[in-house]
């Protein structure tokens, strides 16, 4: 597999998302259907030939020694004593058996759930029994509301459970068991949670600037345009905070619903993935896959894992890349507004890829030209990587983190650096071919 080159470079949420849901049945019958879901022969399937002609040499060339090291005794160790006490399903028993399968308490003992319980009582006063004038967002399993606990005055939000459907249990569980024992800062940190009869509440930090997805497509009122260092910022923390399920959390956890609507920003633009309901134990051993129903969001969702129900980690990676294409373009993973054939990013962008000299015509015009022309073709080097058809052709997240922290710290400076043009950004790019060494 190709690496990225870091070397070289200029020196230079009200709303959640409309996409719709996508499940189909493989080898998993533990959970029920949704009633916002299609089918997924609806996904909008790249053809094959029209997959990017990505050569290695143009990828970037992160060096092996610079990535990451996982170690596997910091991984936390689930405890079984530590789950919730709501209805088990089998999505539950199976985070909780093969966490201890795998991990036996260290005689220094492994982190424990930190994960506060509330009354429900507790939390209707914080909402003021969930007034209007609270509420932040509703997603496809539960409403969301701004809250301020009574005891500390700590703003939290806190997520209401649909408490009528098996899979507003399933997320509970996954996600207490899941942000319960991970510490990340570019993880959201869940406070507490309640399980009080039928009622299923998850209290998490409250993230002042809202989601990705309301700063990029416009959902959030008075939000200023995103630079380009910004979305280089968000785009490497994103990154990090999924290195860490994949690599350091034991066993590692594939998070199988990455969208820019579950990447929160806090004060300064910082980056925290949120809401795990879909997150799936990775596989252990020697296996190389996990056979389950898939589920993910439309134009998210992986085309290998979408037609065969075998979700690895790359699944996770070609979900990143399109967020990455919506950071570097402006565009909607699905845009049902435009052409036929420029309503999937990643359809539109793949002939893209194939010619340098376009490169200029995939950067947001909401940036007006300001943006470093090689630090763009190095983040939609990344992309390409990422979105590949085969999954075996997709980087691991660890030279992807180490592709973006170097793209993150080159700042640029538009006082300092020439505004882009059309015709400067082909100058420059054709000067940056030109300086590429015959293959």
């Amino acid at each position: 597999m190709g690496c990225f080159p870091c070397a070289g470079g200029d020196s230079s949420a009200k709303k959640t998302s409309k996409n719709k849901r996508i499940e189909h049945t493989h080898n998993d019958q533990s959970l029920s259907k949704p009633s916002d879901t299609i089918k997924v022969e609806q996904c909008n399937q790249v053809k094959k030939e029209n997959a990017p002609n990505v050569k290695k040499e143009n990828a970037p060339n992160v060096k092996k020694e610079n990535a990451p090291i996982v170690k596997k005794e910091n991984a936390p160790n689930v405890k079984k004593e530590n789950a919730p006490n709501v209805v088990q399903t089998s999505v539950s028993s199976e985070v909780v058996e093969k966490s201890n399968e795998k991990n036996k308490p260290t005689p220094e003992g492994g982190p424990v759930n930190k994960a506060t319980t509330f009354t429900y009582a507790q939390l209707v006063n914080a909402t003021d029994n969930f007034k209007g004038a609270y509420f932040l967002g509703e997603g496809g399993f539960g409403k969301v509301y701004k809250g301020k606990l009574e005891d500390s005055d700590q703003i939290v939000a806190i997520k209401q459970l649909d408490p009528n459907g098996l899979q507003g249990i399933r997320e509970f569980v996954v996600e207490v068991l899941t942000l319960g024992l991970a510490d990340h800062p570019n993880l959201v940190k869940l406070i507490g949670y309640c399980a009080e009869g039928e009622q299923r509440l998850l209290v998490y930090e409250y993230m002042p600037l809202g989601s990705l997805e309301d700063h990029l497509h416009g959902f959030r009122a008075n939000s200023k345009r995103l630079d380009w260092n910004t979305r280089m910022k968000i785009a490497a923390g994103a990154a990090r905070g999924l290195e860490y399920l994949h690599d350091k959390m034991n066993p590692p956890v594939i998070y199988r619903d990455l969208k820019a609507s579950n990447i929160l920003l806090g004060e300064d633009y910082h980056a925290k993935l949120s809401d795990f309901g879909l997150a799936k134990v990775g596989p252990l051993g020697d296996k190389t896959h996990v056979s389950t129903r898939v589920m993910g969001t439309y134009g998210y969702c992986a085309p290998d894992y979408a037609m065969t129900g075998q979700l690895t980690f790359k699944s996770d990676i070609y979900s990143f890349g399109v967020v990455l294409l919506e950071l570097i373009t402006g565009r909607k993973a699905i845009d049902n507004t435009r052409s036929a054939a420029e309503q999937n990013l990643v359809a539109w962008a793949r002939p893209l890829f194939k010619d340098r000299r376009k490169f200029w015509q995939m950067a947001d015009p909401v940036l007006e030209g300001e943006y470093p022309v090689r630090g763009l073709y190095q983040a939609l080097a990344i992309a390409a990587m990422c979105v590949q058809e085969q999954p075996n052709m997709r980087p691991l997240i660890a030279d992807v983190v180490t592709a973006l922290n170097y793209l993150a710290s080159q700042k640029y400076d538009p006082s300092v650096n020439p505004v882009q043009t059309r015709r400067s950004s082909h100058r420059q790019q054709r000067s940056i071919d030109e300086k590429k060494p015959d293959t």
